[in-house]
């Protein structure tokens, strides 16, 4: 009889359109240029605000600036995609990211000639322009749901998260490349006088022109979806979350979305600081660290994710991600008590019980963050109407990026008091995600 049934729901399920692959490919492209461009400005970032000869407190201020503006933005952009269609949202959101990370490469050369304070308006102007445009991952998700059949969307909103992974992994060492010394002075032999080059500048620059690339890629071969587009009263923005949270479908994958954002907001900020405390690691091995799980993020969610979802429940597939999670959450903290020293002493120094902790805390971790994020994607397009999906979606990325926002202050807060409670709360915070998925 469950076979018949199976049968009988494959047989209903609608084709995909001719050229699907393509079109979800293009998508996934410029979803990697963009992030490209984003990557690159990591590593930079800290060093740019110390350039201007103020508190370290800025550095965390201008990294959730970015969060903040692209929780206001997503779904602003995910209701407009579904009223004025994909492609324009695509398209003028990497245009703007374009032009935002030059005036963001530019913004040390008006601190010079106009002042600190006047320096630091246009750093953190450019930096909220560019977190504004980074809410398209909405319309990028609206697109995939639009052209993909139920069977196959996980898997190609999987796709989306690797391209996000390829984005942390390659972007990070192209921004640390061009900022090196040789690259400089390479540059200043070769670009005209009148553009600035410094080691924040030019990655800057480069993170510009891999927008305005992702912009001639969508203007190019971009084709919108064959969709009907709403026209529906215009909700404003807390209306749009207060109609997600009345909604018994949405209300749940909403507060999924920040709950899960605002857990492992406490690695993403604290863990290289926490693999320094404890392990003695500097930045080229915390980068290297990084690497790795920036590696398995790929082969998770442009691989093994979908390929679990197309054997497996999505809930099935989230709620073993957020026990992943919650794992890899525990290990990090605990970690320290593996110890530093050699494992054997005929074995090699660096291979240590801490370092083995670190690393199935990385394989976890990985899994479970693109298992939640890919699975929670594919449950809010199911749970939305066709011509909501862009709505739905800017709605629970916004949810994300407002945890992304709050939790980087409260996990530096947590670390200065015990440097493993950041790890323990956000384990905590997965406790009552797992209730909701279950319900």
């Amino acid at each position: 009889m469950a076979s018949s049934q199976a049968a009988t729901s494959e047989q209903a399920a609608p084709a995909a359109a001719p050229g699907t692959r393509r079109r979800v490919a293009v998508v996934v492209g410029i979803v990697f240029i963009d992030l490209l461009g984003f990557g690159i400005i990591i590593p930079i970032l800290p060093f740019y605000v110390r350039s201007f000869g103020v508190s370290d407190v800025f550095i965390g201020l201008l990294a959730a600036s970015y969060s903040l503006a692209q929780f206001v933005a997503a779904p602003v952009l995910g209701r407009i995609s579904d009223e004025r269609g994909r492609r324009p949202v695509l398209m003028l959101s990497v245009g703007v990211s374009g032009i935002a990370w030059v005036v963001f490469g530019f913004a040390s050369e008006i601190g010079a000639a106009l002042g600190v304070t006047l320096g630091l308006v246009v750093l953190f102007s450019a930096r909220l322009l560019a977190g504004a445009a980074g809410g398209n991952i909405a319309a990028a998700q609206a697109y995939i749901a639009d052209v993909t059949t139920p069977a196959d969307r996980t898997g190609a909103l999987g796709l989306v998260g690797a391209a996000f992974g390829l984005g942390f992994v390659f972007g990070p060492a192209i921004g640390g490349l061009l900022a090196s010394d040789t690259a400089v002075s390479t540059a200043r032999t070769v670009l005209p006088g009148f553009v600035p080059v410094t080691p924040f500048s030019l990655p800057s620059f480069a993170a510009a022109g891999f927008s305005f690339l992702a912009l001639g890629v969508a203007a190019a071969v971009l084709k919108e979806p064959n969709r009907t587009r709403t026209q529906a009263r215009r909700v404003s923005f807390v209306g749009q979350f207060r109609t997600a949270l009345a909604d018994a479908t949405l209300r749940p994958l909403v507060i999924a979305f920040f709950l899960t954002s605002l857990a492992f907001a406490g690695v993403t900020v604290m863990f290289v600081p926490f693999m320094a405390d404890a392990f003695g690691y500097d930045a080229t091995e915390a980068a290297i660290f990084l690497a790795y799980i920036g590696a398995l993020g790929i082969v998770n969610q442009g691989v093994l994710i979908g390929w679990l979802s197309r054997r497996f429940s999505v809930q099935y597939v989230v709620r073993g991600g957020v026990t992943s999670l919650f794992l890899a959450l525990v290990l990090l903290a605990v970690s320290p008590l593996a110890g530093t020293g050699p494992l054997a002493a005929s074995g090699p120094g660096w291979v240590t019980g801490g370092l083995l902790v670190l690393l199935a805390f990385g394989a976890l971790a990985s899994f479970g963050n693109g298992a939640i994020t890919v699975g929670l994607a594919a449950l809010v397009s199911k749970g939305a109407t066709d011509d909501t999906q862009g709505a739905a979606f800017g709605v629970t990325q916004g949810a994300g990026s407002l945890g992304r926002t709050v939790g980087p202050p409260l996990a530096a807060a947590a670390y200065v008091v015990v440097d493993w409670s950041p790890f323990v709360a956000g384990a905590l915070l997965l406790v009552p995600v797992a209730v909701l998925l279950r319900r």
